[in-house]
């Protein structure tokens, strides 16, 4: 990370290892918990530092750490949130069922940094389909896709299902970054993420149209990586970016909705919106098109510094900021 220029980057994302004894192949997940934190606050700055005056920083982990982390950042930021991800825990005895992630949000400047309004599709009862929140006698003014996002995300699982996981033992759901990706980027920004794991970052930035840099010390991870983003595409509809998961809409930006909204069959009235989600429809107009995205990159560390600093330069270079 010394070796990427001051303020190059758009998004800096970390997921790193939680301190809990995991198994990991090239990383020892057990340390104390003061060479733990000062480890962090070394990554932590170096975030911070490369991170652009528009840009946004993100820092997911369990609230025994966040805590920590947001006490440091607090000196070298601007706090936004406080993100809430709902993925339930194991009891572990005397203690509250630990029932969610956080992911800290900060950013550089009070005024300048990209933030769009995104939007999710309606909470729905499993069986019949109705939409859960009451809205008091106003339903005609629903958003026919759904409703403004809030920092508590309670509509995006853990990835439960092996088939869907990779040799990894903390995998993140892509959506998820797709999610954080549309509400601080744009089309074309530089996102970096310094544990890379199995390349979850790198793959939402291509299917939302953003370059990447990634950083991961296990050859193994990195080999993963590679083949699965040759197989990614970029997903959109109409030159709109947006987030699916199992063919649903998962996280769009407000201001496309008017774009993208003729790739929709759309209940009609509010009460026929109230009892049927919105679909999306299958045409040449407004279907899901996949859209080849160029200067995407992922690399390893690598003891050939003079290469790894040409591919930083050319993200970083101003032309392609």
């Amino acid at each position: 990370m010394h070796q990427i220029p001051d303020e190059s980057v758009d998004i800096t994302f970390a997921d790193p290892p939680f301190n809990l004894k995991k198994l990991y192949n090239n990383y020892n997940d057990k340390k104390s918990a003061n060479e733990y934190l000062i480890w962090c606050k070394k990554w932590l700055s170096e975030m911070v530092r490369i991170t652009k005056p528009s840009g946004s920083i993100f820092v997911h982990n369990i609230p025994k750490w966040l805590i920590y982390f947001a006490s440091y950042l607090n000196e070298i930021a601007i706090f936004r949130h406080w993100i809430a991800w709902d993925a339930m825990g194991t009891p572990l005895g005397k203690t509250l069922l630990p029932n969610h992630y956080g992911i800290l949000y900060y950013v550089k400047s009070k005024l300048d940094y990209k933030f769009y309004d995104i939007r999710m599709l309606h909470k729905r009862c499993r069986k019949c389909h109705y939409i859960l929140k009451d809205y008091g006698g106003k339903k005609d003014q629903l958003h026919k896709c759904g409703p403004i996002i809030s920092d508590v995300w309670t509509d995006i699982h853990r990835i439960r299902h092996k088939t869907r996981r990779d040799e990894h033992p903390c995998q993140l759901p892509v959506h998820l970054l797709e999610r954080l990706l549309l509400m601080s980027s744009g089309k074309g920004d530089i996102v970096f993420d310094p544990f890379m794991g199995t390349g979850t970052t790198a793959i939402a930035a291509k299917k939302l149209g953003r370059r990447y840099i990634g950083i991961d010390i296990d050859p193994n991870y990195v080999e993963i990586t590679n083949k699965k983003l040759k197989e990614v595409n970029a997903t959109s509809i109409n030159g709109c970016y947006v987030s699916v998961f199992l063919n649903k809409i998962t996280t769009i930006q407000s201001n496309d909705w008017e774009k993208i909204k003729e790739g929709f069959d759309i209940p009609k009235t509010p009460l026929d919106l109230e009892k049927s989600e919105i679909k999306l429809i299958n045409n040449e107009n407004a279907k899901i098109k996949n859209m080849k995205i160029e200067k995407n990159h992922y690399y390893q560390r690598s003891n050939n510094q003079t290469l790894y600093n040409q591919k930083v330069n050319m993200l970083s270079h101003p032309k392609n900021k």
